[in-house]
């Protein structure tokens, strides 16, 4: 009988595909970087076991029914799950799993990245010495913001969240935070304050977003929210880009009722609103929450360990729908 099939759909580290391996399973890896089509997908989804699948992958009852009734797991290699209807996952009895913890630190560096690049000024500041017109030290130029002492607003204090938190605090910043439920735990722990999301916006020199993509967080971010922020303020991104209305965004920047922005996620990726990239206060990066050789390891670690648990019957801690396994919620 043959060993069950597992569908990769991207080339991932092969050192975090070693459970799946030792595990002796079939391993189809799509060797190629860029999303697979629809079509191929579903073609090379039929009769898998199990699925390892990207952000960019839509599952949902087409896909389910092309794989077939074997299918046993999802593992979507990321932290955020909204390509996955894990309704549909679930009443077909198919396990969906994540990749929580591992990528914390390696996306909190990213966004404070972004924020001190947006502050400091600094695409602005290489172009001017790339292209080979710095004249030299002058007082009035390229002017940024400071960090230390500014407020720091979180949406979302989940584990991403806090390590901003932790990161903001080093810098001496004021940090509160805007959640779905307070965090008590969080306020003792690390002394930030909770707000109300109208309070936060409008108080805050920093606005991080940490918030996954639902229904309620599409366009939180819009022209209102906008207008409610300090026309000396900063917007930074690493959560999901449809959580920003870009062209709103767009019009703040271009017209100085936001100060800059930093993005590492985009509302229709990978396309990028035009009007993003003509505008100097903004600084732009291709998805690199997680890109960092140990933390992208880890991922592929994680949903590898998912699958070969739930090909055993055993339900992962990073299953999402623990309830298929028997398992209470």
């Amino acid at each position: 009988m043959p060993e069950p099939r597992v569908f990769v759909t991207r080339r991932l580290f092969e050192a975090g595909l070693a459970p799946l391996r030792r595990a002796g399973l079939e391993i189809d890896v799509r060797p190629a970087d860029d999303p697979i089509g629809r079509d191929e997908l579903l073609a090379r989804a039929r009769g898998a076991h199990a699925l390892v699948t990207l952000l960019t992958d839509r599952v949902d009852d087409a896909l389910l029914e092309a794989a077939g009734p074997q299918l046993r797991i999802v593992a979507n290699y990321a932290v955020g799950y909204d390509n996955i209807d894990v309704a549909a996952c679930t009443r077909r009895g198919v396990a969906v799993a994540n990749t929580p913890d591992v990528l914390t630190e390696a996306t909190a560096d990213q966004a404070f990245a972004l924020l001190l690049a947006v502050a400091r000024r600094v695409r602005e500041g290489h172009a001017l010495v790339a292209s080979g017109g710095w004249s030299g030290w002058q007082p009035m130029q390229l002017v940024g913001r400071e960090v230390g002492g500014a407020t720091l607003g979180l949406v979302g204090m989940g584990r991403i969240g806090r390590a901003v938190a932790r990161r903001g605090l080093g810098f001496g910043m004021t940090v509160l935070y805007h959640n779905c439920r307070r965090d008590e735990q969080a306020e003792a722990e690390l002394g930030v304050r909770y707000a109300p999301l109208d309070n936060l916006l409008a108080t805050s020199d920093v606005l991080s977003l940490h918030t996954p993509l639902t229904d309620a967080t599409r366009h939180l971010v819009d022209a209102a929210a906008l207008a409610r922020m300090k026309p000396t303020a900063i917007l930074i991104n690493t959560a999901r880009g449809p959580v920003v209305d870009e062209a709103a965004l767009v019009e703040a920047l271009a017209t100085g009722r936001l100060w800059g922005a930093g993005l590492d996620v985009f509302e229709h990726e990978p396309e990028v609103h035009p009007g993003l990239l003509e505008l100097p206060n903004v600084v732009l990066a291709p998805h690199l929450g997680s890109a960092t050789t140990s933390a992208r390891v880890a991922m592929a670690r994680l949903v590898s360990e998912a699958v070969v648990a739930a090909l055993e019957g055993v339900c992962a801690a990073n299953v999402l729908n623990p309830e298929v396994f028997g398992t209470p919620t």
